[in-house]
């Protein structure tokens, strides 16, 4: 219950109860911007209310305050230029600190032997299959028909990897729907993808495009599919 309080106090203090204007001012002004210390103060409110206000979590409140002073004052100095990088390693930041004083606090257990079981582990290697293996077979199936596809396509703009990513996010909804055998979902999401593609389909010059796209798409599906099946097998 603790840590699902704190939690919830973290999303409001950081997402809910802060304004864009507050993220610029601090942005532009950083240690000496006021709206840091504001944030940080609301942080401390929301973390007493967690707490209940007992004062024997004081301290606590105190020190995870002053913690995510530090974080986010460390994030406004940018040491790393990917924002998006900046913005995820902020947030594990802070989720780490929670996590400890759920652990101090003995509303929180961690067990290595809990986490690292023959399931999870067999989870961790479909996911791998499904993302970065899948994405790198797939690549190499399709490089005899690059040349042809760069042809056809070049005049289209497209964002970088977004196809990429795009197989990925369908490979994990198929694998999901698998493993909670919704197999009527696989079929909403492929007529979905199918109707966004329509536009793609009927404005290529070449029929060549449309044979890459379905044979990709299939591909992608298939995959997701096998593995879906054989890690339900495996996980029974």
């Amino acid at each position: 219950m603790l840590v699902l309080k704190l939690l919830i106090a973290h999303v409001l203090g950081d997402f809910v109860l802060q304004s864009s204007k507050w993220v610029k001012d601090k942005e532009k002004k950083k240690f000496a911007s006021k709206y840091l210390y504001i944030h940080t103060a609301i942080h401390a409110l929301l973390l007493l209310i967690a707490f209940g206000f007992q004062t024997k979590y004081l301290w606590t409140v105190i020190l995870i305050s002053i913690s995510h002073l530090l974080i986010d004052g460390i994030k406004l100095l940018k040491p790393i230029k990917n924002t998006r990088v900046l913005f995820f390693a902020d947030q594990i930041a802070h989720l780490i600190v929670i996590g400890l004083v759920a652990l101090q606090w003995g509303n929180l257990k961690f067990d290595v032997k809990t986490i690292i079981t023959e399931q999870n582990l067999l989870l961790v290697f479909a996911l791998l299959l499904l993302t970065s293996v899948t994405s790198i077979v797939l690549k190499v199936i399709f490089s005899v028909w690059h040349k042809e596809i760069e042809e056809v396509s070049k005049e289209d703009s497209s964002l970088k990897n977004a196809g990429k990513y795009i197989g990925i996010l369908e490979r994990l909804f198929v694998f999901t729907f698998v493993v909670l055998n919704q197999w009527q979902a696989i079929g909403f999401l492929l007529a979905a993808k199918s109707v966004f593609r329509f536009g793609d389909l009927t404005k290529a010059k070449d029929r060549k495009l449309t044979e890459y796209i379905l044979v990709g798409t299939l591909l992608s599906f298939g995959i997701a599919i096998v593995i879906g099946i054989v890690y339900q097998y495996l996980s029974v």
